[in-house]
């Protein structure tokens, strides 16, 4: 018996490699590729979304918009159309979640910042405190690269609608005060007809955590996208 498998051998060893491949391929063609739902209110948390649009279950997209960002210059849809980006809501005086949502958009910054398909857009919830001067000193210490990322401030209303309406993002408050919101974690993120293709938790960078991606995850869903809807 060990005389014919030395007699053999070479055979054997091809026979194994060969079949390795051909499981290989199999298990590759069989594997679900991999697809991005794109998200419409309905499939979203009822507490933030507008009740205006919360049964709507198709044809979503961001609406249009103009706010002003940290450099004084007007921001609108139009400066990310047929682009790829990642928004999201802070308040530069947060002491709470926001310094690690902006730090983890600044890794995503990082990663980014040489493919020209992709940008950030990070909205203030507060901007009766978040002037064009706050958001500067803010970006500069944050490292912001102007031309990947803008913080920006506007009319409170217009924020609110933006955040409840299109990116299905923030929760109202039981303040008395008109379009106070409470932002969340999320990361979103957008694809270059506009639509929501996905929420990620901007507080974690790395860790697995069931029922939610993480930041590292959001990059290769950018990725994916650049790669397969162009």
């Amino acid at each position: 018996m060990l005389t014919f498998f030395k007699k053999y051998r070479i055979f054997f060893i091809v026979f194994f490699i060969i079949s390795a491949i051909i499981l290989s391929l199999f298990y590759n063609a069989l594997k679900p590729a991999k697809t991005l739902k794109v998200y419409s209110p309905s499939d979203v948390n009822p507490e933030l979304v507008d009740t205006t649009i919360q049964y709507v279950a198709r044809n979503h997209k961001i609406a249009d918009f103009a706010f002003v960002n940290q450099n004084g210059d007007t921001i609108t849809q139009n400066d990310y159309k047929g682009k790829i980006y990642v928004a999201d809501f802070f308040f530069t005086t947060c002491p709470t979640i926001c310094p690690i949502m902006t730090d983890n958009m600044e890794w995503l910054q990082d990663k980014i910042k040489d493919n020209p398909k992709v940008m950030l857009l990070s909205h203030s919830v507060t901007p009766d405190i978040d002037s064009v001067p706050v958001l500067k000193a803010y970006a500069e210490k944050k490292g912001v690269i102007d031309a990947k990322w803008n913080l920006v401030t506007g009319n409170k209303k217009d924020i609110y609608y933006i955040a409840r309406k299109s990116y299905l993002a923030v929760k109202t408050t039981t303040s008395s005060e008109l379009y106070d919101m409470v932002h969340t974690e999320n990361f979103i993120l957008v694809d270059q007809e506009g639509r929501i293709r996905g929420f990620y938790n901007g507080t974690n960078l790395d860790e697995d955590v069931p029922g939610e991606k993480n930041v590292k995850q959001l990059l290769e869903d950018i990725n994916w996208l650049c790669e397969h809807e162009k």
